[in-house]
């Protein structure tokens, strides 16, 4: 007898070979015999004659084909993923250590020490981590968000419905839709 499984149908008497190279009972790793049994019922081809061996062998190698090209195409999509996730990560590294200098560049701004040569670097820095994609965020008079503030101080007041940002300590920045460093302020709520 064949190390494939075989079932009989009692209701047709025909004779069912299963193929699957993999018993559904054990999960045993089958051999596969190189010639079929007798009376072996074989599936039709697309002009309704049994299919040779041949065309069993070409089905099998067009189906693997096909589940390793769809391997390849989704280890390529999830490769791009990781690469782009890399790139994001490492701008982001970059631009949240160069934040001290951007706020020493607003503080020299708000002083009327940025003139001259130190100014025109100080707005090209700007523009170019503008351009990657760096957003300042946080402003007085908006509702304070904990996602995206840090309280350093609060007061009670009986004039406001929800906790407001009363005052901007340090500006937020936010890089990719991630936030590299929350605003710091002055929050208000009702008591």
């Amino acid at each position: 007898m064949s190390s494939e499984y075989q079932n009989e149908d009692e209701e047709q008497g025909v004779r069912v070979t299963d193929k699957r190279r993999i018993d559904p009972d054990t999960y045993a790793l089958r051999e596969v015999d190189a010639q079929p049994e007798s009376g072996e019922v074989r599936q039709l081809d697309e002009a309704g004659a049994p299919a040779t061996d041949e065309t069993d062998k070409l089905a099998e190698l067009t189906n693997d084909l096909q589940r390793v090209q769809a391997e390849y195409a989704n280890y390529r999509r999830r490769v791009d993923r990781d690469r782009e996730l890399v790139k994001e990560n490492a701008i982001g590294s970059v631009i949240a250590a160069l934040l001290p200098v951007i706020d020493d560049i607003d503080r020299a701004r708000e002083h009327g020490e940025l003139e001259g040569a130190f100014r025109s670097v100080g707005e090209a820095l700007e523009g170019a981590l503008a351009k990657l994609g760096l957003e300042k965020f946080g402003t007085a008079n908006e509702p304070f968000d904990p996602n995206l503030h840090e309280a350093l101080s609060t007061e009670s007041r009986d004039d406001i419905s929800e906790p407001t940002v009363t005052a901007l300590y340090q500006p937020g920045y936010r890089y990719a839709g991630r936030v590299l460093r929350p605003a710091r302020v002055a929050v208000a709520g009702t008591d």
